[in-house]
């Protein structure tokens, strides 16, 4: 089954964070200008194993595929040399988790999805790699990369949506199969793409101040296991109290 907090899925070295006693990671995304952390083992395997499998079982199922290829007129509609521009194109399975009288949400529900990414504790320790107080109230996601899969280059900026215009923070789950070969996170800094990180590990946590620029490599299975090949992610989204930025 799914534990309801957070904190369960967590090693020592995990605990740590969540009480506010790892110097190298607590207050990490403070600085304004540090907009990205990819952490390892501070997730428990076999809790992660486990928190996988039940996905794989009970989820698939119900995902939506999410697919938004490269419009033809970025091409053929361009008047002038080097004036290309380039929507966000992705190819995902995906549950937002956001409409009660969904299938997916439902099931998430029984499970106790919702309340793990909901906790205290997930709360507390994305706040604790913040450095900052969240709203409690969030957003959930599923996603699931399968081989091939990926989004393409985009900032996740919703000036828009109250409570986000000035930014938020995104704490994510990754949870690899073992036919997965690799899949990396690649992001900005200094205004060019030279960040480069591992996600699709067993346990994989990755927190976001956003928005800025990012994009996620498609997923390369390891050899004749393709259709094993998937790296789902738990998403939380949470609003700053102090407003952003």
């Amino acid at each position: 089954m799914i534990p309801q907090e957070f904190e369960a899925l967590l090693t020592p070295a995990g605990r740590r964070v969540l009480a506010g006693r790892d110097a190298a990671i607590c207050g990490a995304l403070a600085d304004p200008r540090r907009r990205f952390v990819a952490l390892e083992g501070l997730v428990k395997p076999r809790a992660a194993e486990s928190l996988r499998r039940v996905l794989e079982r009970e989820m698939l199922p119900l995902l939506s595929e999410m697919a938004m290829p490269i419009p033809p007129e970025t091409v053929w509609e361009m008047e002038k040399n080097y004036e290309e521009w380039l929507p966000k194109t992705a190819r995902v399975r995906t549950a937002t988790l956001e409409t009660k009288r969904t299938k997916s949400y439902l099931r998430a529900k029984e499970l106790g999805l919702i309340d793990l990414l909901s906790s205290e504790s997930f709360v507390a320790f994305a706040e604790a790699v913040a450095g900052r107080k969240l709203k409690r109230r969030g957003g959930q996601q599923v996603l699931c990369y399968g081989a091939g899969d990926y989004a393409g280059p985009h900032n996740d900026h919703h000036p828009e949506d109250k409570g986000y215009e000035k930014g938020y923070l995104d704490i994510h789950l990754s949870l690899g199969a073992p036919a997965v070969a690799h899949q990396y996170l690649v992001y900005a800094k200094s205004g060019h793409f030279t960040e480069i990180v591992p996600v699709h590990g067993l346990g994989t946590l990755t927190v976001y101040r956003l928005p800025f620029w990012h994009l996620t490599t498609p997923l390369k299975a390891k050899p004749g296991r393709e259709k094993d090949a998937r790296r789902w992610v738990l998403l939380g989204t949470f609003g700053f109290k102090d407003g952003g930025r």
